[in-house]
């Protein structure tokens, strides 16, 4: 196998369990409801305590930290060494540039979820006035963020693969000057 397996692993394992935080964010999505005070005069919005902020923080984290270590280990692949021509080095553009569209996609949904998840607040009104408005996380915005974040995954691996592919069959030659007498 081509590269380092131990890279290969690390951004496996780590994508996917940014994928498995960000599907725990989506089932734990907050939920809140109406409540008046002791002498109904003021309406305001009760928050259920949940945990999809604290998995969402983390999803989003872990899928920077797989992207950090695809980038650093490949040299973000136009500082590094000189790759070979052909197949691979194609397709680790084509795959570079599809895995950091897939990933700010990802973390456009993971960082929504979070601000809408932590906003939590009690809003007041006059009861005879409109209710406030009990504003949750969308279903499916931490979902978005989750199958973004597989994509990611799959697409960063395969990149480093065929990245790793091009780099290494690749031997650069020496630059020779020749060195005879009647120079």
């Amino acid at each position: 196998m081509a590269g380092s397996a131990a890279v290969l692993a690390v951004i496996l394992v780590v994508d996917v369990v940014a994928f498995g935080l960000a599907i725990g964010a989506e089932q734990s999505r907050p939920t809140a409801r109406l409540e008046t005070d002791a002498r109904n005069e003021w309406t305001y919005c009760v928050y259920r305590p949940d945990a999809a902020t604290g998995l969402g923080a983390a999803a989003l984290a872990l899928l920077l930290v797989g992207q950090a270590v695809a980038a650093v280990a490949s040299r973000c692949f136009c500082c590094g060494a000189a790759l070979r021509p052909g197949g691979s080095r194609a397709c680790a553009l084509i795959l570079f540039l599809s895995s950091w569209l897939t990933f700010l996609v990802a973390e456009s949904c993971l960082l929504a979820g979070l601000v809408q998840s932590a906003y939590h607040t009690r809003y007041r009104s006059v009861i005879f006035e409109n209710p406030p408005d009990c504003e949750t996380v969308r279903r499916g915005t931490f979902g978005a963020g989750a199958a973004f974040a597989l994509i990611t995954c799959a697409l960063t691996s395969a990149y480093y693969y065929c990245f790793s592919k091009a780099r290494v069959s690749y031997a650069r030659r020496e630059a020779t000057i020749g060195m005879s007498p009647y120079s």
